[in-house]
């Protein structure tokens, strides 16, 4: 008789979002936020991050998504949340319901880059979306984010020649210039 054959389980996955992992979504929200946007957003507003709150509102968006077509995912590294994503019918004002979906957010925690983890991510982020029945799908991407955005134009998003400016504090303290990535579904 032989020795018993070990079958090791998955080191790096994704799956649907657990309520359990609102927590460390808003911890990877904030360390993400801190690493990318130290050179687009004062000091004192990156110090303001709040983890615990980002927690609460993806717990929010994990319990009671506005519809069946808002979803959260994470990637994995074994039982740890290394990044997750955000997807949703896109909400833009030029958006042709029902075929324009959105990837609302995407975040690879600082410390997890480089092992594979966004590749995973969005590659089932394009699946649920296609699943979801877009055809067509969009992600608003940091001006300066010049990585992220290498990353989706590496995968065959291009810019659509929309952009827009948010005022995160409402007063023009912190204002973030983005632009809109898109790719076929199809």
């Amino acid at each position: 008789m032989g020795q018993p054959v070990d079958h090791p389980s998955a080191d790096r996955s994704v799956r649907l979002a657990w309520a359990a992992d609102s927590v460390a979504i808003g911890a990877v929200q904030a360390r993400a936020w801190r690493q990318t946007y130290s050179s687009v957003l004062p000091a004192d507003l990156l110090a303001e991050v709040d983890a615990a709150a980002f927690g609460e509102h993806w717990q929010a968006a994990i319990t009671s998504p506005p519809t069946a077509k808002h979803r959260v995912l994470v990637a994995l590294e074994r039982n740890t949340v290394a990044g997750f994503t955000a997807t949703a019918p896109s909400e833009d004002p030029d958006a042709e319901p029902p075929s324009d979906g959105e990837i609302v957010a995407f975040h690879i925690d600082p410390s997890a880059f480089g092992a594979g983890h966004g590749s995973r991510l969005l590659a089932a982020a394009v699946d649920t979306l296609r699943a979801d029945g877009f055809t067509r799908a969009r992600i608003w991407v940091v001006v300066r984010d010049d990585a992220l955005r290498a990353f989706l134009e590496s995968a065959g998003w291009g810019p659509d020649g929309a952009h827009r400016e948010l005022d995160l504090t409402g007063n023009g303290a912190a204002r973030l210039r983005q632009v809109r990535l898109h790719t076929d579904l199809s």
